[in-house]
């Protein structure tokens, strides 16, 4: 018996735990030297000795003999699969999922590069990125890769997002944070969203990629406080409070600026950003369309309320600790979507129990949306049709 059983469940966000050198096969050669120069770099390679240990674990015949019976126990570097690619097919085999959504964790936020005035170095780690993933998810059509499109440059965003289409990407992923020099919506980017709205391919947003906490608010007067892996890097709960604010900017900024009607098809995604935001962004947008309606034609000219376009083509995973019931009471049944965030320990030993707790009151067709169907509807192309077996008829 998988951890699944015999339920439908697509998993929106999973992960690989790459060691510093993993784009290294996969850069541009001339370009290599800088990349291994940059300070965040540097910083994560100070951390192989710990990596390379975690990973040779994986060789011993008797860590491998425990894989089944722990494999929503073993996190991060220990997980089955977390790195090797010919032993992810095996993850999915034992949890049972029909198909797992693949992130990057050594690349999330591209190492800060859009920040910077670097965008040769910044596409090309990109770029390299892209390979990787694509490269690591081939190995089974169940596991589908995210390509990254940084937005700073928009000719080579462009490009990088045609060059992953061509290399077999499911989804593109951009910076939830606005790029330095224009808006998300800009309409200079409407071939990045034409391209993938032709391809039936989805753009998501990701954690990595938000504005972080203004580091001014750790200065206290307190102890520091430490963070669910031991130190203070990650989250803790006031850092926690903003990680949504960018993604709601941007998505707003781009529905309202009618991005998403000139692409109607095209589907985006917010995965590990939580969820309990939705509903109130939702009523948020509703009101700010009705408030400056009569001074704006370009709310004028939606083809819907926001929080019906959002009903229409915007997805999300909750958290497991928040209550994705009165999410979907609040937002629509066509809204959430399940992840796992395997391997990494945010996810929890038994996601699917904490989901069901919090789903109880809501209808079968609503739970059967959560696990599959509004995974399916996301994915579009990107998943193969014999993946999607679906059990209900989507809304609208």
């Amino acid at each position: 018996m998988t951890y699944a059983g015999s339920r439908l469940v697509h998993d929106a966000d999973s992960h690989l735990m790459e060691p510093s050198n993993c784009l290294d096969p996969y850069f541009d050669r001339k370009l290599l030297a800088r990349y291994h120069d940059l300070p965040v770099y540097k910083a994560k390679k100070s951390f192989d000795k710990f990596v390379n240990g975690q990973l040779a674990a994986h060789d011993d015949a008797a860590f491998r003999a425990g894989v089944a019976e722990n494999i929503l126990l073993r996190k991060n570097y220990e997980a089955h699969g977390a790195f090797r690619r010919e032993d992810r097919p095996d993850v999915l085999d034992l949890l049972g999922f029909a198909s797992q959504l693949v992130f990057t964790t050594f690349c999330l936020g591209n190492f800060g590069l859009d920040e910077g005035d670097d965008m040769e170095l910044c596409y090309a780690a990109a770029e390299a990125h892209n390979r990787m993933m694509t490269d690591f998810c081939s190995v089974d059509r169940r596991l589908l890769a995210t390509a990254y499109v940084p937005l700073e440059d928009i000719e080579r965003a462009v490009q990088t997002a045609r060059n992953a289409i061509e290399m077999g990407a499911k989804a593109l992923m951009v910076p939830s944070k606005c790029p330095q020099h224009h808006a998300p919506s800009h309409v200079g980017l409407d071939p990045v969203w034409a391209m993938a709205e032709e391809a039936g391919l989805p753009i998501l947003f990701h954690v990595g990629g938000e504005d972080k906490l203004n580091p001014v608010y750790k200065e206290n007067g307190l102890p520091p406080v430490p963070d669910f892996h031991g130190g203070d890097d990650n989250f803790t709960s006031v850092s926690y409070m903003p990680i949504p604010s960018a993604v709601m900017q941007t998505l707003a900024t781009m529905i309202f600026d009618g991005v998403f009607d000139r692409f109607p098809n095209l589907k985006f995604g917010a995965i590990e950003l939580g969820a309990a935001w939705v509903p109130g962004w939702m009523r948020s947008m509703d009101s700010a369309a009705h408030a400056f309606m009569r001074n704006e034609t370009r709310l004028q000219n939606l083809s819907a309320k926001p929080s019906e376009i959002v009903r229409r083509q915007f997805r999300v995973t909750p958290y497991p600790h928040e209550d994705a019931g009165w999410i979907i009471a609040n937002a629509g049944e066509e809204v959430c979507l399940f992840s796992s965030d395997y391997p990494h320990v945010e996810g929890g030993r038994n996601p699917m129990k904490r989901f069901d707790e919090s789903l109880k009151g809501a209808s079968t067709r609503a739970v059967e949306a959560f696990y599959s169907g509004n995974f399916i509807d996301l994915m579009g192309e990107g998943l193969a049709p014999d993946l999607r077996r679906e059990t209900y008829q989507q809304a609208g």
